[in-house]
């Protein structure tokens, strides 16, 4: 039991004691803004680790399910006169539904082909998002009711900053727990060797997709905490790009790696913030410090460095 508590649960506290202790050293709402971005980010991210790092299937296309998560909780309460909390889990629900639906079909899919239908699925959604102008107002986006809880209404920087800090901490628990149950280890035999795991009599079809459920549902709420804290949405949330930033994410935090999801949120988010001090040249920059990266840290930021200064992987 200690062995597990150290092992597994040690990097849920961390980031828990994170949150807890970073506003200590945030000078203004600006930077509980960012930190609360790199939150909601660092939870999508983490789902996505669960699909690609453990279970080693790639998604193209999961700031889709960022848009449904977004899109429920700005159309929802906008036609129907119901509680923003209510669309929450509504678009959660719906975003489960449709990878379950999709994910039957695409996941029998592998490597570059598995690659381009997600990336398909993706712009597919961005395109509805976008083209509907009667009911996501088109390119320009749409207003989003604010969360309203016990009578609180939640808008500033420091609202979101606690309420995303939960969530992601709240994903993290979840994942590490799944992880370390028989479910998580037959994942991560599906990623080392599909054959060898059908062979151990793993239902491969069904870990695979179960785990893309479980993915897109983590994408969505973090969709509806992006949505709900910036008061307003556009199509954006599941452009492609966007995609590219949550694998990019995974891939720079580490594969694999729950805190090192968040670690690759905290990196795509924050250091564009920094940047901007160079006008012209933040993006050649960021581009530059990715290669960087990848180049000198392979596995990974945390696994690498973990690896190298803890002797484990």
């Amino acid at each position: 039991m200690a062995r597990i508590f150290n092992h597994q649960l040690m990097p849920v506290v961390g980031l828990a004691i994170l949150v807890a202790v970073l506003p200590l050293v945030l000078p203004s709402a600006y930077y509980y803004r960012v930190a609360a971005l790199v939150f909601i980010f660092g939870l999508a991210a983490i789902g996505l680790n669960l699909l690609m790092g453990f279970a080693g299937q790639v998604s193209l296309g999961h700031a889709g399910f960022m848009g449904i998560g977004g899109y429920a909780v700005a159309l929802g309460p906008k036609f129907t006169e119901t509680p923003v909390w209510l669309w929450i889990g509504i678009g959660t629900l719906v975003s489960a539904v449709i990878a379950f639906l999709v994910g039957r079909p695409i996941l029998k899919l592998r490597g570059h082909y598995l690659a381009v239908a997600t990336l398909g699925f993706g712009i597919l959604l961005s395109m509805v998002f976008t083209n509907e102008n009667q009911w996501t107002g088109g390119p320009d986006g749409m207003q989003v009711a604010r969360l309203e809880l016990f009578g609180w209404r939640f808008r500033t920087g420091q609202d979101w900053y606690w309420i995303s800090g939960a969530l992601m901490v709240l994903g993290a628990w979840v994942a590490t727990n799944l992880i370390a149950s028989p479910s998580g280890r037959a994942i991560r035999a599906i990623h080392d060797s599909e054959v060898a795991a059908r062979s151990a009599g793993i239902d491969v079809a069904m870990m695979k997709l179960l785990t893309f459920v479980l993915s897109a549902m983590y994408a969505s709420v973090a969709g509806a905490a992006f949505a709900l804290m910036n008061g307003h949405l556009t199509p954006d949330v599941s452009s492609f790009l966007k995609s590219v930033e949550l694998v990019t994410m995974v891939v720079i935090g580490g594969m694999g790696s729950i805190v090192g999801s968040v670690v690759g949120a905290a990196v795509l988010v924050v250091l564009p913030q920094a940047l901007t001090v160079f006008h012209d040249y933040e993006h050649a920059i960021l581009g530059l410090m990715i290669m960087l990266f990848m180049i000198f840290l392979r596995e990974g930021i945390v696994p690498s460095l973990t690896r190298r200064f803890g002797g484990r992987g």
